[in-house]
């Protein structure tokens, strides 16, 4: 819990380009009464950013600090934990923002302010993403202008992926370059915003001129729920409650004792559509042919902007995780499913996880899967996840122990990754 001496901080990120720096000068020049202080973060040893606050009209050296030649969300933690703490001995200010550099994680930021140290002095006043809106649209709202190339096991992590988590954790989403984008283009791109993180306050701006009351003293971060506020994350949330609810009343089971709904029936399911953003969950307790999901998720329609979620493939162990972010999708090996742990296992950790959907005879194995995008085909995309799961005759007869996948196009060992598509590069 906040205490009263605590200072506020906030954690500003965004992608190279999109108006970070502007932002952070037009604040100290409008912060009226507010001592602001500032610790900016560049991953080049000249930390350029922080010249150009240090020398804006006016003069703010005093309030900057730096950390350079590396990402505050790895390489520099401990170097930010002792810049926090030397700055509350030594300065008495109101105000605490962190730029963060075009590539850093705020989540994992947001942590250190949290946790250890700094926690004592500290508390999280709101994550602040600027996002440049002509960039955004090029990337994510435009139909039929995103292709996608097939790639293999690259640890290199699209710029995509970035950007997209940037607004999935933010407060306050500062939609910058607005002059630069049309009407609809706006729309579309605050549509998608909204999509990704529904709670997230908008502000449009010209050259990052925001009013520094919409961004600072805010209280507007709560560790507790922060994983939880991303659109996907609340999308599977919806659909299991309204899957609850169906099976509350109808009472749809077999003979056998187990849940069809997936496979028998139509298994996908729709959370309500936030400001005219499609979003859809795919869920089946059936496995996968690696092969065919793996082409399928390769080749996903171009105005798909997120998927996440869980994939259970035929012949693996590992609980498959997809990720995609635009023309970036990766599958990564989470670690082996539950249900292939010894017994006791599987008990001790059912015990401490009352929320696991569980299956008498399949266990934690299923398929559950987020889409959010616009204006794409989703009865067209459900057939074709639907082509890739095992047949009738072939999921009667199929034994986890003894199905032999072949030649896997998944990663097949835990921590594994394997990149299926990445954004085409001339």
């Amino acid at each position: 819990m906040a205490g009263a001496d605590d200072i506020p901080v906030t954690i500003l990120s965004g992608s190279l380009g999109a108006g970070k720096t502007t932002l952070l000068n037009h604040l100290l020049d409008t912060a009226g009464d507010r001592d602001v202080a500032v610790l900016v973060n560049d991953m080049g040893e000249i930390n350029v950013d922080a010249e150009l606050v240090s020398g804006r009209s006016g003069g703010a050296a005093g309030n900057v600090t730096e950390l350079s030649n590396g990402c505050i969300c790895c390489e520099l933690r401990g170097d930010l934990d002792r810049a926090v703490m030397r700055l509350a001995r030594e300065r008495d200010f109101d105000h605490l923002v962190v730029e963060a550099s075009g590539i850093s994680e705020p989540g994992p930021v947001a942590k250190l302010f949290t946790r250890g140290n700094a926690s004592a002095r500290y508390v999280v006043d709101a994550l602040v993403t600027v996002v440049d809106a002509r960039q955004f649209y090029d990337a994510f709202g435009g139909a039929g202008e995103v292709t996608r190339r097939g790639a293999a096991n690259d640890d290199t992590r699209p710029l995509s992926d970035l950007l997209v988590e940037q607004v999935e954790l933010a407060n306050v989403v500062v939609l910058n370059k607005t002059d630069l984008v049309s009407s609809a283009e706006l729309e579309t791109v605050e549509e998608l915003v909204h999509g990704l993180r529904p709670d997230a306050e908008i502000v449009r701006t010209e050259y990052s001129r925001a009013d520094p009351d919409r961004l600072l003293g805010r209280r507007l971060y709560d560790p507790a729920r922060a994983a939880e506020a991303a659109g996907w994350r609340q999308a599977l949330a919806a659909s299991a409650e309204a899957e609850d609810d169906d099976h509350d009343h109808s009472g749809h089971t077999h003979e056998d004792g187990h849940d069809h709904s997936d496979h028998d029936h139509g298994g996908h399911s729709h959370p309500e559509e936030a400001y005219g953003v499609t979003s859809f969950v795919y869920r089946r307790r059936r496995p996968f042919y690696a092969d065919r999901v793996a082409s399928v998720l390769a080749d996903l329609p171009p105005n798909v902007v997120r998927s996440k979620g869980t994939l259970w493939v035929a012949g693996s162990e590992q609980h498959l995780t997809l990720g995609q972010a635009g023309p970036s999708v990766h599958v990564e090996a989470a670690g082996p499913w539950v249900a292939t742990r010894p017994e006791f296992e599987q008990d001790a950790y059912r015990r401490n996880r009352s929320d696991l959907t569980w299956d008498e005879r399949w266990g934690d194995r299923r398929t559950e899967l987020v889409f959010i995008g616009t204006e794409f085909d989703e009865a067209s995309l459900v057939a074709r996840l639907d082509d890739c799961l095992l047949d009738d005759d072939g999921f009667a007869a199929f034994d986890p122990e003894t199905w032999e996948a072949g030649d896997d196009p998944l990663p097949t060992a835990q921590g594994e990754r394997v990149v299926l598509a990445a954004p085409d590069v001339e």
